[in-house]
């Protein structure tokens, strides 16, 4: 059973500023992991490419996937959209096993935007946030906490962190906004 011990309400974090930072909606968030053998079978069911190589993204309609690992896939998509999304990969499964876990309630989403955004995320983050491509995303860890960053645009990540941790690098965020307006 899970047990969600903060209530997390979409809007603006910090609203002013080179850095802008809000919580979104929250989405359906989908675990994949399977064999090379059964990425065709499951990409056509799921309705979007899955990519081979760790960080690229495929996107369909509200349906959007990137490789973290060499046989891990994140799918996030609409919230009503899990049932059928499930029940079409449980379809094809005696064909192309695989693990589907829904993970939705595991995670927040921040988007950070503005002009100094990848340079905030460089507080606590031992990526080069440079080498992500715009399109593009990695599994990485800001301040010790496991985050899924997405490069949207030049200066617009999602970064998706777990709930246990999304108070304090909520915080972090939060100080590095005050630090940039400071200056």
């Amino acid at each position: 059973m899970t047990v969600l011990t903060h209530t997390f309400t979409p809007g603006p974090i910090v609203a002013q500023g080179p850095v802008k930072l809000t919580l979104l909606e929250p989405v359906a968030r989908l675990s994949l992991r399977l064999r090379e053998k059964n990425i065709p079978t499951l990409a056509k069911v799921i309705g979007a490419d899955l990519p081979t190589e760790m960080g690229k993204r495929s996107a369909n309609g509200s349906r959007e996937v990137i490789c973290l690992g060499p046989d891990e896939w994140l799918i996030v998509t609409k919230l009503d959209d899990v049932a059928a999304l499930t029940t079409a990969c449980a379809e094809v499964y005696g064909s192309a096993t695989h693990s589907l876990t829904e993970v939705s309630a595991r995670e927040v989403t921040v988007r950070i935007e503005g002009e100094r955004a990848a340079e905030l995320l460089t507080t606590g983050c031992p990526r080069d946030i440079d080498t992500i491509p715009v399109g593009g995303g990695c599994r990485t860890i800001l301040d010790g906490a496991t985050v899924v960053i997405w490069r949207d645009a030049d200066q617009s990540f999602r970064v998706d962190l777990w709930r246990s941790f999304a108070l304090h690098v909520i915080d972090l965020l939060r100080t590095g906004c005050r630090e940039f307006a400071a200056e």
